[in-house]
């Protein structure tokens, strides 16, 4: 089964794609509103969620986003479309990691996608380099909620040091030159909303569709990532959301 199609079904959902409840999404972009006419950037968009949720709190604002799935960005265009934001957002198909801006961003973001740019450091640094030196870096990323154990880090494909704790992370994002004004930390559930939503689309879609060709590859696939899940990192590996300024 096409892994585009496959993570969009998963995600019919959830289309913001972290577990991050809508009111927390809205918290974080209104901690990050620097000015209503802000220009934003989003790295690794997917369908484009926080974009146009950020759109539709700046009213005079501009978003890019940034893909390589040619199938999220055309859900980012018919989503847009449908919200009346198509004219204030521009997506592009190429990788974020060699996406050249047009000048500063007000608000740049990378929520989720931390793996584009080689972990959190690396998109500290490189996609930092796109916002106005007044700018908001808004990036979500895991953590070790507990200390990761050996069903954990076989679920995640993962090793101890690919992740710190929570007070790990602002340790490296002053370190690297950016300082938190404000995060947020997903609870156990948006972490279980998040999941189930996951496994529970893909699975429902299988078992709406048993004549599908794909639909026996659904269903394993959907057990499998709940299996990892629960007898995996549930309560282990954790997720933040920050919103840097830089020191």
């Amino acid at each position: 089964m096409d892994r585009q199609r496959l993570s969009s079904i998963a995600h019919t959902h959830h289309p913001i794609a972290a577990p991050i409840s809508g009111v927390n999404v809205n918290r974080l972009l209104r901690r990050a509103d620097r000015r209503p006419s802000a220009r934003i950037l989003d790295l690794g968009c997917g369908e484009a969620a926080w974009a146009l949720q950020a759109l539709a709190l700046h009213p005079d604002g501009h978003a890019d986003g940034v893909d390589v799935s040619r199938y999220a960005l055309e859900r980012a265009a018919t989503a847009a479309t449908e919200r009346g934001l198509a004219d204030r957002l521009t997506l592009h198909e190429r990788d974020a990691r060699a996406y050249v801006p047009d000048g500063d961003h007000d608000l740049v973001m990378c929520v989720g996608a931390t793996h584009v740019f080689d972990g959190f450091a690396g998109t500290l640094r490189l996609a930092g380099r796109h916002v106005h030196p007044d700018g908001i870096l808004l990036v979500g990323e895991g953590f070790w909620q507990a200390a990761p154990t050996p069903q954990a880090l076989a679920a995640l494909d993962a090793k101890p040091e690919e992740f710190t704790d929570l007070a790990g992370l602002v340790d490296v994002a002053e370190e690297v030159g950016w300082t938190p004004v404000y995060a947020h930390v997903s609870d156990a559930a948006e972490w279980d909303h998040y999941e189930w939503s996951w496994v529970g689309s893909l699975t429902e879609w299988a078992l709406d569709n048993p004549g599908h060709p794909d639909a026996g590859d659904a269903l394993a696939v959907a057990r499998e990532h709940r299996d990892q899940w629960l007898r995996g990192y549930r309560d282990v590996l954790g997720f933040a959301t920050l919103v840097l300024r830089r020191t």
